[in-house]
């Protein structure tokens, strides 16, 4: 990844985010999804760092970044932070955008009037719809939700280890890139026996919305920004219908579907993912 820098954001309460710098140009900074970390974009770094200076922070929670017992960790605490970031980090007016439970980040904070992007990305989320897989999603909010209970945060960090191993990442692509493991094992290298992040992740588990968000259908007429729908064709957990019903309500959106790629797009076609921000972002 070539001259990554390594930076930290001290937002007023004290949380930290760490976040790392590549190349040159206008920034554009890309949240990446729930249980992962900046790694996430690592595959179109060489893509873009000749147009932008990348800007890829680590979600609080997540890789280098605040984890802290001492914070709420609800979304718009999440949402505080990010905007607080983007604003020091990023200037006026920035590009953003996200991956799953980064993309939710940003659409709160800009519905809370503390973020204003020039442009926005937003790719594959559960948007307005509620989740696919509604089962799985609140047995995970309950299973790390348990980790508040004494005695149970150190058991549950462990389980957390031996659930998410390397080779889901791999599973996650629609390509099988090996390469993807790596992301997981670098996500859950500080997970076992870490029982204050365990209790910290269960704030955040008992504070995320678990049904739909039907207030965003109220929120993207409202959108004044040109907002791309940069979707994936084989990720199972966001379908494309929920981008397609957003897309008609968007003042000035745009779709783009790219062909064979999974949850992890980045890691299944980095160059049609960088080919389509780079068009996009300018």
């Amino acid at each position: 990844m070539g001259a990554m820098r390594l930076r930290l954001y001290h937002h007023h309460d004290g949380a930290r985010v760490a976040y790392r710098e590549y190349g040159t140009g206008p920034p554009l900074a890309l949240l990446h999804s729930g249980l992962l970390s900046h790694m996430e974009w690592e595959p179109v770094v060489e893509h873009l760092g000749d147009r932008f200076r990348l800007v890829l922070p680590d979600l609080p929670l997540h890789g280098d970044s605040e984890a802290r017992r001492r914070h709420p960790y609800t979304p718009d605490w999440f949402a505080e932070v990010i905007a607080g970031f983007c604003a020091e980090v990023l200037g006026p007016r920035p590009i953003v955008g996200g991956h799953g439970a980064g993309a939710e980040i940003l659409m709160r904070a800009i519905a809370g009037e503390r973020l204003e992007p020039s442009r926005l990305v937003l790719m594959p989320n559960r948007m307005h719809a509620p989740p696919t897989y509604p089962l799985r999603r609140r047995a995970w909010q309950l299973a790390t939700s348990a980790a508040a209970v004494p005695g149970l945060d150190g058991l549950l960090s462990y389980g957390a280890g031996l659930v998410f191993r390397p080779e889901w990442g791999v599973r996650m692509s629609s390509r099988a890139n090996p390469a993807a493991a790596d992301l997981l094992r670098h996500a859950f290298a500080d997970v076992p026996g870490n029982s204050s992040l365990a209790r910290s992740w269960a704030k955040a588990a008992r504070a995320w919305p678990r049904g739909a968000q039907r207030h965003l259908l109220d929120l993207y007429p409202r959108l004044q920004m040109p907002v791309l729908l940069l979707w994936a064709d084989r990720d199972r957990m966001h379908p494309l219908a929920g981008a397609e019903e957003a897309l008609e309500l968007l003042g000035d959106g745009q779709l783009r579907v790219l062909a064979s790629t999974g949850f992890l797009m980045a890691y299944d076609d980095p160059v049609g993912l960088a080919r389509e921000l780079a068009a996009f972002c300018g």
